[in-house]
C-alpha cells in the first residue's frame, strides 16, 4: 500500500448528468460544442491593460451538456471541437440554472480528443431550479 502515502488520489471523473446545484470539486472530460463571447472589456487604468473576458461555452460528454463560463485565459482553451479536462470545477447558479465554472483553485487543460459523442438533447443549463428554503419545524 505504498501509493496511499503520497496523498495523490486519482481524480474521480464526474459525468455531466451527475452535476447538481451547489456542488464543487468536479473533474470532467468534456468536448467544447460551441463558444460565445459574452463580455470583453479592457481596463486601461493600470500599468498594463487588463483584458476581462468571459465566454459561455457549451460543453458536454456522452451524458449531456452544460454551459461552462470561461474567464480570461480559459477562453483561449475553449475552442469548438476541442476536448478539455476541467479540474476542480464547481457549479454556479445563474438565473436558476446551472453553470459550470473553474476558479483559481482549479484548472482547464486541453487533452487528447475524446471518442464520445456529446449528447446534445440533454442540456442541463436549460433546467430551471427553484430555490426553495426548507424551514425546519
Amino acid at each position: 500500500m505504498a501509493e496511499s502515502k503520497s496523498g495523490l488520489r486519482k481524480p474521480v471523473f464526474t459525468k455531466v448528468d451527475q452535476l447538481r446545484p451547489g456542488t464543487s470539486g468536479h473533474t470532467l472530460t468534456v468536448k467544447v460544442v460551441s463558444t460565445k463571447m459574452v463580455l470583453q472589456k479592457g481596463r486601461a487604468d493600470g500599468p498594463q491593460v487588463r483584458q476581462m473576458r468571459i465566454a459561455e461555452c457549451l460543453v458536454g460528454d456522452e451524458t449531456g451538456m452544460i454551459i461552462f463560463t470561461a474567464r480570461n485565459d480559459q477562453v483561449d482553451l475553449m475552442k469548438e471541437g476541442s476536448t478539455v479536462i476541467l479540474r476542480n470545477a464547481k457549479i454556479d447558479m445563474f438565473k436558476g440554472s446551472m453553470r459550470l465554472a473553474v476558479d483559481k483553485w482549479g484548472r482547464v487543460e486541453v487533452t487528447e480528443p475524446a471518442d464520445f459523442t456529446v449528447k446534445e438533447d440533454n442540456n442541463l443549463s436549460l433546467i430551471e431550479y427553484e430555490l426553495v428554503n426548507v424551514v425546519e419545524e
